[in-house]
């Protein structure tokens, strides 16, 4: 009962001499532990359940765990405060029973990509309560969230203001010998304040390196390998079982933009008996639709792009200025500017003034309510004092007001209205 009471959440339990503690949405779990005759025993349960002494928890010492906002490749994500400055953080946490832990290689990852434009700053890594915790900078919505907001659909501006970073952050990653592999859109989160025109890249729990740092030696080129990623975005060669390199990335980032310009993929909501199954059938229009199909209705310069990262070979470099290029020309050729107004910074604008031209539409509609509620009651007080004045219990009935009085009541009606209207 304790466990599982509104008071205890945010509150550590020793179990066994072992930390445990239980998060207000249910996750992770508890790990409870029974004796030989499978009845729950502590051997002590540091719970407090007065208001004065509750303990929040904590990872790092100074960043309280808050509710969830995500998930991850690997692990759940959840707001969090620095307790210190009050600073607001995300924090990700991966039990250490995990069958496969990632945490800490993707804190390693983003240790080594730490100081790039739109890489995330990792504050703190460690082990807390049976969980490995990773503490970084707290962003905003992920193009995944906003293009749902958008109702399915970017502009090609916004398309074109997009990919001009997305190549560029791909362009960094790949700089420091790493590939994402997981290229799409729930990975790409803008920032918040001063920085919320800013594409970040996240989740690098799928991140490798392809080449040695130092080196700069290719990794080797291998063949019947796992389907690494989202199959959605997944290059063609992925498809194939070839090992990925710089080129998948890019492919993967073609396949991206075009879902944004699309609102969909031919590929998507295809069904089969087995992920295997979904997953070649999937390769399979993957692999027929051709690209002018593709991106029919669209810029030529996306036919440019997808052709150009499919016709790359294994340990080839892209060339991302001339990616970068590319888009930046039919930007300026269509007119827009580099202002950085996204469709869902109009959109954002457009459902404000929507809900104050409703609001303002409503208002004479309430108006009239009201003032014919303020009709309805005056006229029950009228006819109140009217039959006051024709019956009286007590002494019978009596002979009607003179005219000045009717006179009198009706202008009190009057003003009652023109008093209700003014004061609404």
């Amino acid at each position: 009962a304790l466990l599982t009471s509104p008071l205890s959440p945010y509150r550590f339990f020793h179990l066994h001499h072992k930390p445990l503690f239980r998060l207000s949405d249910g996750s992770p779990s508890h790990q409870l532990k029974h004796d030989n005759n499978g009845t729950l025993w502590f051997i002590s349960l540091l719970v407090d359940l007065t208001a004065n002494s509750t303990q929040d928890l904590r990872v790092g010492n100074k960043y309280r765990i808050g509710r969830k906002i995500g998930s991850g490749s690997f692990g759940d994500i959840y707001l969090g405060t620095n307790i210190i400055s009050g600073e607001e953080i995300a924090i990700k946490l991966e039990s250490v029973k995990a069958k496969h832990p990632q945490l800490e290689y993707e804190a390693r990852v983003y240790k080594s990509l730490a100081g790039g434009v739109g890489i995330p700053f990792v504050r703190w890594f460690g082990t807390e309560c049976d969980y490995n915790a990773m503490v970084l900078d707290l962003l905003g919505p992920s193009l995944e969230d906003l293009f749902n907001f958008c109702n399915r659909k970017f502009s090609l501006k916004t398309v074109l203001l997009l990919a001009d970073q997305l190549i560029s952050r791909i362009e960094y990653i790949h700089a420091k010998s790493f590939i994402h592999r997981d290229i799409k859109p729930d990975n790409f989160l803008m920032g918040i304040g001063k920085r919320g025109n800013q594409v970040n890249v996240i989740d690098f729990g799928l991140a490798k390196k392809y080449r040695d740092p130092k080196t700069h030696f290719h990794i080797p080129y291998r063949e019947n390998k796992n389907l690494t990623g989202t199959a959605r975005y997944a290059s063609i060669n992925t498809h194939l079982g070839v090992e990925q390199s710089r080129r998948d990335d890019m492919e993967s980032l073609g396949y991206v933009m075009l879902y944004f310009c699309r609102g969909s993929l031919p590929w998507q909501g295809l069904k089969a008996a087995t992920k295997k199954q979904k997953y070649d059938r999937i390769m399979e229009k993957k692999m027929t639709t051709p690209t002018e199909v593709l991106c029919r209705g669209f810029p030529n310069e996306f036919a440019i792009y997808l052709n150009y990262t499919r016709s790359l070979r294994f340990d080839d470099k892209p060339d991302y200025s001339y990616l970068r290029k590319i888009f930046r020309d039919l930007f300026v050729r269509e007119g827009f500017q580099y202002d950085y107004v996204f469709d869902w910074t109009v959109y954002k604008y457009q459902k404000n003034a929507q809900a104050v031209a409703q609001a303002a539409a409503n208002q004479p509609q309430a108006e009239e309510a009201e003032e014919k509620a303020g009709r309805t009651r005056t006229a029950a007080a009228t006819a109140g004092q009217t039959a006051g004045a024709v019956t009286d219990k007590r002494r019978g009935p009596v002979a009607p007001r003179a005219e000045g009085s009717g006179m009198q009541l009706r202008s009190s009606k009057r003003g009652v209205e023109q008093q209700g209207y003014s004061n609404y």
